[in-house]
């Protein structure tokens, strides 16, 4: 009897430069596709089940200018397609920016480089910053909105997977005869995501997706939006996958780690999470609470410790928030990927083995 892992471990790529810790004491994270390329091609190596970039056009500035550079998602993937050999490669696009017929086809020209392992991301807003320096900013949609325009372009891009041609005359998108050939090779289509935390969010999300990805100030809150999720699916009489970020800080001892750890929260860009709440739109001098929350430099969950250390925290992360696996990042990738795949996957996937129950990312 063969046994498999009842959870799924992915990696989150440096696509914009710093990656997801706000520090001016991090290992250089600078976008090329070169760094984003060998992380990708090592975590393919070490086993992850998949591999994610996000779609980001305009950074926060500071002194760092953190995620002022970045690479397109999709483009991107597609070339790390040709890299890889196995794990799934989800690509990001947004709702209010990308035509629904062009996402169709480029995600489906994605599944075709890669095999049937192409995956979508969906994004219904973004930072107000990013839309509005060129024009693509609707004020007039409300968050509620966002997600009925989201769900009408995941039915038309859904549709055009599936049907010969589409006709749509909605609110937000019209197709006319719309066709979209090649059709993907994943069945019954390429993997779906998405990452809304909000009640309208998860109710989008659980109807439309394989895979929600959450987060939370802290284990309690991830653990309420994992319930949650768990809730509305059940309510659509239907299932859900959950995940959530989480930054692994590997060391040789717990010491070391903590260190660095500190050490990355000393250089912390001040003024560049005072970009990013500005970008959301949030008023700095009413967001003290969210702004005590960016203080100390990590922007998801961490596991900060010696490989034992780091599994026992991620481990304790899954369980305690009800979670079907963490999306991993690491300050320096290649380091940080290597010692994970070294120590603490094969534990991992040790302890959320099963000769019977099977976890299909």
């Amino acid at each position: 009897m063969t046994t498999q892992c009842t959870k799924q471990f992915g990696v989150f790529l440096p696509i914009a430069n710093g990656g997801w810790i706000i520090s001016k004491n991090t290992p250089i994270l600078d976008a090329s596709y070169e760094q984003n390329k060998a992380a990708a091609i090592l975590a393919d190596d070490i086993g992850l089940d998949f591999i994610m970039s996000m779609g980001k056009w305009r950074g926060f500035g500071g002194e760092t200018g953190h995620w002022g550079t970045s690479l397109e998602s999709v483009t991107m993937m597609a070339g790390i397609a040709e890299a890889t050999k196995n794990a799934k490669l989800i690509a990001t696009m947004h709702a209010g920016l990308h035509n629904p017929a062009v996402t169709a086809k480029m995600i489906a020209t994605l599944d075709q480089i890669s095999h049937g392992r192409a995956g979508l991301n969906i994004v219904s807003g973004s930072f107000k910053d990013e839309f509005d320096q060129m024009g693509a900013w609707d004020a007039s949609l409300l968050h509620d909105d966002r997600y009925e325009m989201t769900q009408e372009w995941t039915t038309a891009i859904k549709r055009l997977w599936s049907e010969p041609s589409v006709n749509m005359d909605g609110k937000y998108f019209h197709l006319k005869n719309c066709v979209s050939e090649p059709k993907p090779v994943s069945k019954p289509r390429p993997y779906m995501i998405c990452a809304g935390q909000s009640e309208k969010g998860l109710r989008f999300t659980v109807q439309n997706t394989d895979a929600c990805f959450i987060g939370g100030k802290n284990e309690a809150e991830t653990k309420k939006i994992s319930n949650l999720a768990r809730s509305l699916a059940k309510e659509y009489d239907t299932s859900i996958k959950v995940f959530c970020m989480c930054t692994v800080i590997i060391a040789d001892t717990d010491e070391k780690a903590e260190a660095l750890a500190s050490y990355y929260k000393e250089g912390l860009d001040v003024d560049a999470v005072k970009g990013m709440m500005r970008s959301f739109g949030v008023d700095i001098e009413s967001a003290q609470s969210m702004f005590e929350q960016a203080k100390n430099a990590f922007m998801t969950h961490t596991a900060i410790g010696s490989a034992a250390s780091c599994k026992a925290q991620i481990q304790s992360l899954i369980e305690e928030c009800d979670l079907d696996g963490v999306m991993l990042i690491f300050p320096d990738y290649v380091d940080g990927l290597t010692k994970f795949g070294k120590y603490i996957l094969p534990e991992l996937k040790a302890e959320f083995s099963s000769a019977t129950e099977e976890a299909v990312l």
